[in-house]
């Protein structure tokens, strides 16, 4: 009887630390995304003003955010000249995903992240 008891309260404790790991990952995730918006200002002030490029440079803020991400989520990030924005997918909340842009914008929002989930009706890159 003690023992079934003791390996009720492990397994219990196990899920609760299985929890707190994935929004610890999730946590992680929003923070190196956030990041990409001071990177993403240096990038134009480098360019004419320009974001065109900042998701594709090689060795860059976006490539060292990608890194950085847990095996199971990537990043979709899409620039233009005047515009960009970015998101991963969440790992606590499936249905959720986190998005920074070039307005500023840092939020979780509930969708997919893919690049039509980014892109605006003008056409531009933007957190809806």
């Amino acid at each position: 009887m003690v023992i079934a008891i003791i390996g009720i309260l492990a397994s219990i404790v196990l899920v609760s630390l299985g929890s707190a790991r994935t929004k610890a990952k999730d946590a992680a995730i929003k923070v190196n995304l956030s990041g990409l918006r001071a990177g993403a200002g240096i990038f134009a002030s480098e360019n004419n003003e320009s974001y065109n490029g900042f998701c594709t440079v090689v060795g860059g803020d976006v490539d060292i955010v990608e890194n950085a991400l847990p095996a199971d989520v990537s990043l979709v990030c899409r620039s233009q000249d005047d515009n960009w924005a970015a998101c991963v997918q969440l790992l606590e909340k499936e249905s959720d995903y986190f998005c920074v842009d070039s307005n500023d914008s840092a939020r979780q929002i509930t969708g997919t992240c893919d690049e039509a989930a980014i892109t605006g009706a003008a056409g531009n890159y933007v957190c809806p």
